[in-house]
């Protein structure tokens, strides 16, 4: 770990298109443009991921992150959409069967809809971005004072982290790795699954759901930071509930000894990706999520850290998204 000279840090939620609101977050916290960069002059930004796909203004949001991070005022960890856009646009190696690493469904068409029709006056932007994607770690781990802490997009699971240190010695990954993610139970797809969109578990009796979206479901997400939960309701999130008659099952032998858990002792852990509401608090002492379903009019949020082991409520900063602004955004 290379020592910085921050004396804080900023770790900013899903952003996912809303650069306007952004620029308001980072006001609030104290940036200002220099150079044409935000900047503070004592503190950085760490961004979570999923700066692309869904809002208004995806192309000023990458562009404003991007600035931020080749300035040095920012640090992006990258998020399940920044690798998806990697997916859809990277040819399936050949004899694999697939066009692309990511198939093009109808679901997976509808979730990067908007960001390719935003860069399609663009093409060098986006092929820009995408290489750019390729460069961005997969974890952090900072410190502030004695105090370290850790940022990942989803989930931190500390086998896995140990053994990528252990065979790449870095925290990135490159093409060849993401091409190789494509077996989902190989090395490279346990990782990106993992870290990028966290943990989950097969449906009790092979059971099947319909989500919202008219997606049939297998498995559903679970919470890492649960505590000493009973049934597969306590350890159950995701926006399609489980049916009631599974959710309240006593959770299995075998499912309980598949469930990933974060330390009490653990570092400080900031994550996005989970799409939270109400107002921001800690989801563990040592455990905050930042996404705030912004997109979705509800805040774009970031935590104040400062080096303290147990995370506060106070800390947290965020701007609504409601409708009016949503209207100023488009």
């Amino acid at each position: 770990m290379i020592a910085k000279a921050f004396q804080g840090y900023d770790i900013i939620g899903d952003v996912h298109g809303c650069s306007n609101t952004l620029e308001l977050l980072l006001q609030r916290l104290g940036y200002s443009r220099r150079d044409g960069v935000y900047r503070h002059r004592r503190r950085q930004a760490i961004f979570v991921g999923d700066v692309v796909d869904r809002g208004p203004r995806i192309r000023e949001a990458l562009h404003l992150v991007y600035d931020m991070v080749e300035g040095g005022a920012a640090q992006m960890v990258m998020g399940n959409h920044e690798y998806n856009a990697l997916g859809y646009t990277t040819p399936g190696p050949p004899g694999s069967g697939h066009a692309y690493l990511r198939e093009h469904n109808e679901r997976h068409n509808r979730l990067i809809a908007e960001t390719l029709e935003q860069f399609a006056n663009y093409p060098e932007d986006w092929r820009g971005f995408l290489d750019w994607f390729l460069t961005l770690p997969l974890f952090l781990e900072e410190q502030v004072e004695r105090q370290s802490f850790r940022v990942v997009h989803a989930c931190w699971d500390a086998t896995l982290i140990e053994t990528y240190r252990e065979r790449f010695a870095d925290n990135r990954v490159d093409r060849d790795f993401v091409i190789a993610s494509m077996e989902k139970d190989s090395f490279a797809g346990q990782v990106m699954d993992r870290l990028t969109r966290g943990t989950d578990m097969r449906i009790p009796g092979g059971g099947v759901m319909h989500s919202r979206d008219g997606y049939q479901r297998h498995f559903f997400r679970t919470k890492f930071w649960a505590q000493d939960p009973q049934t597969y309701r306590d350890v159950a999130f995701q926006p399609d509930p489980l049916p009631d008659d599974i959710a309240d099952r006593p959770i299995s032998r075998a499912d309980r000894a598949k469930l990933l858990t974060y330390g009490a002792t653990e570092p400080p852990l900031f994550v996005g990706h989970y799409w939270l509401q109400g107002r921001p608090r800690p989801i563990r002492p040592n455990i905050a999520c930042l996404d705030y379903s912004a997109v979705k009019y509800g805040r774009l949020v970031a935590y104040r850290y400062d080096g303290e082991s147990q995370l506060r409520t106070d800390k947290f900063v965020w701007v609504y998204v409601d409708p009016p602004q949503w209207s100023q955004e488009v």
